[in-house]
């Protein structure tokens, strides 16, 4: 491969309600469209029905906005790249079926992506405001469907330490924010009062899991529990508290994430710290985070925002790693609801 030649990759995400693509040239992204779907917000979650239609309606406009923005013509692509899983069934197949055609009408190679790895790599998108980690490293992943400390040890081989046995950290926000009366997305929103309130106001029991796994359905059970009790005593409770509760809850969720990953620090020697998911997002975990670098000796690695949330400028990052090392696809790949983060 010619080393100065300029290699395009388009990267497309469709795993669960956003549907995105992006441009990426060398590495470097140039363009990152996502179109989300705000129709899922009165159903209080994402109603996969729903999901898979909206996004049937926004591949081609996003795909074609991604490559206008990033000033090239479709004949310059070299690879697409896709999510192959895991994700909602329905949304997967809209973008892998696009994807796949789009290869085969204009001849170049098909790039499967892992999700999760897309969430992990974003580290290595070259963009001068957020740093690369060096292998190995710790990677605390963390979204509404996943949960996971991974030992990163290449690009393309990465270890499990810890998982959740049942709800996923984002998950966890979100049912405590419906408990609390808040709409969905409730993550966000319990973020933002809690800067407003005292995290030491209430306090919730931390679940005893062995090892490096999380357990978060235990602690949700206690919120609704407390809330249940307060309100029958004093009907508004929430009302008059909601900053200090968001703050109690938040806090128990971030020191239930940190404790884990001080665990792992100590089992395997390596403080190089990133976070990613579309929880890393969250203000708390990043100034928690970026402290330990001071308390605890950490180098700590964390996202730009839009590489947070379920992007295409992931999935096109992977894409581009995969196609320097020749790591193609055929045109028999299939979706896969179902993928670990280690398999490719």
């Amino acid at each position: 491969m010619i080393k100065n030649k300029s290699i395009y990759i388009l990267g497309i995400e469709s795993s669960c309600d956003d549907t995105s693509a992006s441009v990426i040239c060398n590495g470097k992204i140039l363009s990152n469209v996502v179109a989300n779907q705000e129709i899922h917000a009165k159903y209080g979650g994402v109603v996969p029905e729903l999901a898979s239609r909206a996004h049937q309606q926004n591949i081609v406009p996003v795909i074609q906005q991604a490559i206008q923005q990033a000033n090239i013509d479709k004949k310059d692509l070299n690879a697409i790249a896709f999510t192959r899983g895991p994700g909602l069934m329905g949304s997967l197949l809209v973008g892998t079926s696009f994807a796949k055609s789009l290869s085969l009408a204009l001849n170049i190679p098909l790039i499967a992506v892992n999700h999760m790895q897309g969430h992990v790599l974003a580290h290595f998108i070259d963009d001068e405001n957020q740093q690369k980690p060096p292998f190995p490293f710790l990677c605390l992943t963390i979204s509404g469907g996943h949960t996971q400390i991974v030992k990163i040890i290449n690009y393309f081989t990465m270890e499990v330490l810890g998982e959740t046995l049942d709800d996923a950290v984002g998950e966890a926000y979100d049912k405590s924010a419906k408990i609390i009366g808040l709409p969905y997305p409730g993550g966000p929103l319990v973020d933002k009062y809690a800067k407003l309130g005292n995290p030491k106001s209430f306090k919730f029991t931390k679940p005893k899991v062995d090892g490096l796994n999380f357990s978060f359905s235990g602690l949700k059970t206690a919120i609704l529990y407390f809330i249940q009790k307060q309100v029958k005593e004093n009907p508004n409770f929430i009302e008059e508290n909601l900053n200090d509760i968001c703050a109690s809850i938040q806090f128990t969720i971030v020191e239930i994430l940190f404790d884990k990953v001080k665990k792992a620090v100590k089992q395997t020697g390596i403080n190089h710290i990133a976070i990613a998911g579309g929880v890393s997002a969250n203000s708390e975990i990043r100034k928690i985070l970026k402290s330990f670098e001071t308390t605890l000796g950490w180098t700590t690695y964390i996202p730009k925002f839009e590489y947070t949330t379920d992007n295409a400028g992931m999935i096109a990052i992977v894409g581009y790693l995969k196609f320097l090392e020749n790591n193609f696809s055929n045109e028999s790949i299939t979706a896969t609801a179902r993928l670990k983060v280690n398999e490719n």
